[in-house]
């Protein structure tokens, strides 16, 4: 009886496919938890790099002594002022509901639920637009293309995030990929499946590194065979038939 594969044993939740735990901040780069109707200002004191995440944090103190972490947006500096409360300006970096954003707006760091501290468009260098202001809440045009309408006190941050083009430089070396896969708990190297032993996976084995099978498998096969192309309507190119 075979072994089960890498990619199933994932699910296991072992501590070698997690992602290190070394960072400076981790979880903590959310919005603070003001009250929407409080208007607060903090100064950027410190722009941090932290193991596993492509954009910069900006570490900002408060008027009351507080330090809180948020992804930094493209032109931050250390010793600005941001905002954060419904009356801030519309200028890059600060914090304020989607309800008072203009339409046409560039935002980021966009809280999916009211209160979560930012949680969709959180990658460096993406950005969303604020489309439109309806009955039914704010309509938001995401990275992808794809529209979202959130609840209008959702807040979210002005500007686009920081850190762009960051997975265009090549990683020169297979330590710096390792090390970079180990920080977002991917494994690294992945070996092809051809290449392993039979007992291994289900396409090893034989003279030659051929899958030789169908490599098309249903959706409900068990863990050791669920390879391949899991439940493919189809495979290979699609070829346009010629009109006569």
């Amino acid at each position: 009886m075979g072994k089960r594969p890498l990619v199933r044993r994932r699910g296991r939740g072992g501590h070698q496919f997690r992602s290190t735990a070394t960072g400076k901040v981790g979880s903590k780069a959310n919005y603070p938890r003001f009250p929407l109707s409080e208007q607060h200002e903090g100064k950027i004191i410190d722009l941090i790099h932290e193991r596993g995440r492509e954009a910069p944090l900006s570490k900002i103190r408060f008027e009351d002594g507080s330090i809180s972490f948020v992804p930094a947006v493209l032109g931050t500096k250390v010793g600005i002022t941001l905002q954060f409360g419904l009356k801030s300006k519309i200028e890059q970096g600060n914090v304020i509901s989607v309800q008072n954003i203009p339409d046409g707006t560039t935002v980021c760091n966009i809280e999916k639920h009211f209160g979560d501290g930012g949680a969709i468009v959180k990658s460096a260098g993406t950005d969303a637009t604020i489309f439109s202001h309806g009955d039914e809440g704010v309509t938001v045009k995401l990275p992808s293309g794809k529209f979202t309408t959130l609840n209008p006190k959702n807040r979210a941050m002005i500007g686009t995030l920081a850190g762009g083009g960051a997975g265009e430089r090549p990683l020169m070396s297979a330590g710096n990929t390792w090390r970079s896969f180990r920080s977002k708990g991917k494994k690294f190297p992945i070996v092809r499946g051809v290449a392993q032993a039979a007992y291994v996976h289900p396409h090893g084995g034989g003279r030659h590194q051929h899958v030789g099978q169908s490599s098309t498998v249903s959706r409900d096969a068990p863990p050791g065979a669920k390879v391949g192309s899991i439940a493919a309507r189809k495979t290979g190119r699609a070829r346009i038939k010629e009109r006569r």
